[in-house]
Parts: C-alpha cells; structure tokens; sequence
C-alpha cells in the first residue's frame, strides 16, 4: 500500500490511498466466503460453491466491490498510523480508480485533532454573581407547600375561578357519540385550562346540578379537526382552602415546631441548590475563556455528525409523544434553518470542549481506573433502568465503549481544570470543587429525608 496525505485546513486532511491488487487478495477470498455461505445453488452445498459459479450467478463486480468495502477501514487504519494522524470521527471515502486486477485508488477525507496551545489554567479567573436568597423565594416555597395541604369543601354556591368541581362530560358530532368523548366524575380545577377548549368559561357561575353546552375543535381521534358540541354537567362545587401559615402549619408540612425552623431550612435548601448552579456557571465560564483563549476550531465533520444525532434524538423524543418536528416549530415559531443553526452552534461549541479537555488530559496524562470506567457503566446503566453487564455488553457490540471511557476522562481533566482556575463570586468569596461536592452531597442528604 502506497500513500499520501494532505492537509486540507486545520482540522481535516484528505488521504490519498493505493492498494496493489494482491493486498485484496484476503478480502477478496473473504468476499467469496460470505456471498458463497447467502446463496444457494443447486448441486453444491451451502458454502461450498465454488468461486468461479459465484461468479456467474452474483457477478464478479458484486465481489469485487464486497472485497473493497471489507478492505477499505483496514488500509485507512494503516495509512493513519503510518502518517501518524489523530483522526476524530468518521472518514468519506471515494473510490478514485478500480478495475479487476487493478489496483485500488481511493480517497478518504477525515477530521483531525489539531493542534492546540492550552493557555496557563492558573492564569484563568472567573466571577460569577454571589448566591442571594430574597424572601420571596421562601414565600414562594411555602406557598407551594400551603397548596400540598390545601384541603376541598363543599360549598353550595355557583363554581368560581380557583374552585374544584365534579364534573360529567359528553361530546357528540353531529349528535353522533365521539368514541372515548364521555367522561364521568373527573376532578377539574376551574381556570386550570386542564381540559377541553372552552370548558373553563362555561363553568364559571355554575351550581351543582347545573349543566351547559359548548363547541370544541377535536384533536384526536376518528372526528379529528371536527368540531364537537360537549355537554357538561357540574355534581358539586368545592372551595379549595389554604392552611393558615402559623407554627401549626410548620408541624404539619414539616418536622419542624416553629416556622421560623422551616423558612430557616428552606433557605438553606434554596442556597445549596444555588451553591451547584454557581460553580457550575463558573465551570462554564472558565471552559468558555479557555476555548476562546486556545483558539480551537471546531472540525465539521464531527460537527456535521453531532449535529445528525442531537436532531435525530430531538425527533425521536417529539415521536415518544406524539408528535412530529414540524409541530415542534411552529409551537416554537422557528424555522428549521434556525434550529439547525441552533444545534451547530452548540455541537461546535460541545466539541471544542472536548478536544481542550482531551488535550489537557494528554498534557496531564490522566488515566481512567477500572473502578472509575466501572462506576461510571454503573451509574449510566441505573439511568437506563439496564444491567450494568447487559448495559457494558450493549455498549462494546455498538463500539460506544472507547466514547464513554473518553467522556470519564475528560470528566477527570475537567475536575482539574476546576482545581486551578480561579473561581470567585461577586462578594469576593473563593469557589472550589470541594464546595460543589459538600453541596451536592448535602443536596443529596435532604432529599432522603
């Protein structure tokens, strides 16, 4: 095998490859394998038909070009450590020149890793506002409390904005019954907009017993886009009252006996979660000034390939529930274009995070044990509800092992890069990764509780 490289920019090079028709050879015998074990031909055993019927039953060409797919990946790997190219991502290949016993001419442009200067991490300083807890925001966690032990009482009198009421429906097109358009005895909030278009306006000045008609448009079903005359009848009307905020409120919502306790837990609840997501803008910062200061440019390739699988994973999740990425933009008013562009610019950005992570973890030499991989096939298995063995299995048979090991260490680089910079608040405080993992700890502590 012969070849060349050539540098296209700085993130690409374009390798250009020979191969004498002898190196196939291998392949080529392989080819006759496998297409000799799919057919079957009269007179000969599967597997044992010999190479000169395969060619007259698929066609020589077909081998051929099964030989050259085969023998392709091997002779780029060959050519990328000959030239010693850190290559990212997938190559696009080109069949240049190829005829039987000929040799083989191809191409293959492929994203490298550049080269990259990290500037002096102890050189880097960030500031990010100070935590603040106004007592609003305790208000507004005690008031979420108060609605938890909201208690409902009767109450005879036409239903209200903010009322709960009992209620029947039944939705008819054209005075034909809609399949799946009666329901009876649902609990619905008044103003709530919960339910069917409409609903919540006829409610309003109802009194138990009562009943009143209005028109919505369908969504699902048979009657789709149809518009349906809906019946609704209110069996009682409950008032939804609040408990008093006073220490008896703290006894009942908490394990507390004074509110004083409880607004005193809330706000050192509400600090710590803000404590995470401060170092954790601080984080983003420093890996922001970081790559602006190296300079990193983003190879397209791998660009063009995340990009392909945040949007096919954005499709897939809209599928789950129902609906397509059309619907998506227009609830978003985007266009494609934008969310497109949306996407690039944060692959772009997610990529040039991690080639300045892979860097400074060659600079560091940072090794990943086998208690760390192991931890970490643990942790994402448990997300995917999977066996660690059958997730760790799934994840060689797809060839997903090598990104996972890499997203561990460049998670190690990363908590290093956190160690060095300097990290502060407005107020002049000093945040470190000790502070994130005491606060996510802690975090962690009171949702056992």
């Amino acid at each position: 095998m012969k070849s060349t490289v050539e540098t296209l920019s700085p993130t690409r090079v374009k390798l250009a490859i020979e191969v004498p028709f002898d190196e196939l050879k291998p392949s080529l015998q392989k080819a006759y394998r496998e297409i000799g074990a799919q057919v079957q031909v009269p007179g000969f055993r599967r597997g044992k038909v010999p190479a000169a019927v395969i060619d007259q039953r698929v066609g020589r060409g077909a081998v051929l070009n099964e030989a050259v797919q085969e023998a392709i990946p091997a002779q780029i790997l060959a050519a990328v450590r000959e030239h010693d190219v850190k290559t990212l991502g997938r190559p696009e290949v080109e069949i240049t020149e190829f005829a039987d016993n000929a040799p083989l001419k191809f191409t293959a442009e492929v994203d490298v890793r550049p080269e990259i200067t990290v500037p002096d991490l102890a050189t880097i300083s960030v500031t990010v506002p100070a935590v603040e807890i106004g007592d609003n925001e305790i208000d507004e966690q005690i008031n979420g409390l108060r609605e938890r032990f909201a208690t409902l009482k009767t109450v005879d009198r036409p239903a209200a904005e903010g009322d709960y009421v009992q209620l029947d429906l039944n939705a008819t097109v054209d005075d034909v019954e809609v399949p799946g358009g009666s329901a009876t005895n649902i609990s619905h909030e008044v103003g709530s907009k919960q339910l069917l278009p409409g609903l919540d306006e006829v409610l309003v000045g109802l009194v138990a017993g009562s009943d009143a008609t209005f028109t919505t448009q369908l969504v699902g079903g048979d009657f789709a886009g149809r518009d349906a005359e809906v019946k609704v009848t209110v069996r009682s009307v409950k008032d939804k009252q609040l408990p008093e905020i006073d220490d008896e409120f703290a006894q009942l919502a908490s394990e507390f006996d004074t509110l004083e306790e409880l607004r005193g837990d809330l706000r050192e609840r509400l600090s710590r979660v803000k404590k995470v997501e401060q170092i954790y803008a601080a984080r983003d910062e420093a890996l922001k000034q970081l790559v602006e200061a190296a300079d990193i440019p983003a190879p397209e390739g791998v660009v063009k390939d995340e990009v392909e699988g945040r949007k096919q994973a954005m499709t897939d999740q809209l599928e789950r529930i129902g609906a397509t990425l059309q619907d998506y933009l227009t609830s978003e008013e985007k266009t494609e274009e934008q969310i497109d562009e949306e996407l690039t610019e944060a692959a772009q950005e997610g990529v040039r995070i991690q080639l300045l992570l892979d860097t400074i973890a060659d600079a560091e030499d940072v090794q990943v044990s086998d208690d760390e991989f192991g931890h970490e096939i643990v942790h994402r298995a448990q997300r995917a509800q999977m066996q660690p063995q059958q997730y760790y299995d799934q994840l060689v048979q797809s060839g997903a092992a090598a990104a996972v090991f890499g997203d561990v260490r460049r998670g190690k680089a990363l908590a290093s890069v956190m160690e060095q910079v300097e990290m502060k608040d407005s107020d002049g405080n000093v945040l470190t990764l000790e502070d994130l993992r005491a606060a996510s700890e802690a975090e962690h502590e009171g949702h056992n509780h």
